[in-house]
């Protein structure tokens, strides 16, 4: 059964807004999760290769759900966060638009189609036994609200220079490494993901009754953020 979490939000609503009034975000696995305003529909590091170094596997349903005509946006191409074959299987399938590392000024871009909505990249480390990989994260505003989604660095100084993030979607070692750092984070709330299985008790012991984070330990849990009009 799905979970529900939701924030609300108040603000001054603009013309143009979807018709589902609210933001909804689905934690698929990893760092995969799905984003819609019921009009369009952005998938995160989604599809990966199901079970791919150990993390979270997936139901071959998940991809027969995906949305048609959705864009597709990648931090980066390791199989824990990105699958070609897939892909490529979606794309054929149901269409849509795919961005990442190699098309990084294109994704910034999408505002210019795309009413409400702005993204920003930014390149941040990722560094696996001493190699360097190609490796973005995102602040989207999205109806005003502010959304950033990490994917796998494990540095938290980008975000630290950020003010008013409403939902901040991190792995635990980036609130980990901002502690030991003594690194301050402006965000209202916190969603930990890519979650080892075996993790997912601990996280919810640790995380699970703190207020302003959020471990994501359940696929298939949505949280919404419901943006009030006056």
């Amino acid at each position: 059964m799905k979970r529900i979490f939701t924030l609300i939000f108040c603000l001054i609503m603009t013309v143009g807004l979807s018709q589902s009034k609210e933001i909804q975000i689905e934690f698929i696995g990893n760092c995969g999760l799905h984003m819609t305003d019921g009009t369009t529909n952005f998938y995160i590091d989604f599809p990966y290769k199901s079970g791919a170094h150990g993390y979270m596997e997936f139901n071959d349903s998940e991809l027969d759900s995906i949305q048609e005509n959705s864009i597709f946006i990648f931090t980066h191409n390791h199989s824990d966060h990105y699958s070609k074959k897939n892909l490529k299987k979606v794309m054929k399938n149901k269409g849509g638009q795919t961005y990442g590392v190699s098309n990084i000024s294109e994704l910034e871009k999408l505002g210019e189609s795309i009413e409400n909505f702005e993204i920003q990249a930014f390149k941040t480390d990722h560094t696996v036994f001493g190699i360097s990989f190609r490796h973005y994260s995102y602040l989207i505003t999205w109806h005003n609200k502010k959304i950033y989604l990490s994917g796998d660095t494990t540095e938290p100084e980008t975000l630290s220079q950020m003010e008013e993030i409403d939902l901040a979607f991190v792995p635990y070692w980036i609130l980990k490494n901002a502690k030991d750092q003594n690194i301050t984070i402006d965000a209202k709330m916190f969603a930990i993901y890519h979650l080892y299985p075996e993790q997912i008790p601990s996280a919810k012991e640790n995380w699970g009754e703190v207020e302003n984070i959020r471990p994501m330990v359940e696929q298939g849990e949505i949280i919404t953020i419901e943006l009030e009009t006056d």
